[in-house]
């Protein structure tokens, strides 16, 4: 059980974390920790509209919330918020036990599928999709400035 969870594909995604540093002038920044294992993910964000334009995350958690930050890494230029909350809303039910088809961008979600059987690792598994969108919907609710209309 435990070679499904550290699976070859997993440790691969774990590995090749696309997107790590910070950017210099993010319009959002959040970091989340979980409280149980102390993983922690941080990402900066920039959107154009309600797609995402750039994006940067430091990642210091286990090999699991570490494979979740490479499957958001792989797909997220580009990704819409609606994207990033269906990803995010896909791996909390595949965590849970539930079938769920992630958008594809985020296909890759269903190899953590063996996560499940590992409740205390769930926090970790969902630290980067859950700042992401905190970080999106943050950008979002900023007041936009008005336009002079004449």
């Amino acid at each position: 059980m435990i070679d499904d969870l550290y699976s070859g594909r997993v440790l691969m995604l774990a590995a090749n974390i696309p997107h790590l540093g910070s950017l210099p002038a993010p319009q959002a920044s959040i970091e989340k920790t979980s409280r149980l294992c102390g993983s922690r993910v941080k990402v900066d964000l920039v959107l154009d509209g309600d797609r995402v334009a750039d994006f940067a995350q430091e990642v210091k958690a286990c090999a699991l919330g570490q494979a979740a930050a490479g499957v958001l890494g792989e797909g997220i230029i580009g990704a819409s918020v609606a994207e990033l909350e269906a990803g995010r809303d896909a791996l909390r039910t595949l965590l849970a036990g539930g079938e769920a088809t992630p958008p594809e961008r985020f296909s890759a979600l269903s190899d953590l599928a063996p996560i499940r059987e590992y409740p205390a690792r769930h926090a970790s598994t969902l630290l980067a999709f859950e700042a992401v969108v905190e970080a999106a919907h943050t950008i979002q609710a900023e007041p936009r400035p008005r336009v002079a209309q004449g």
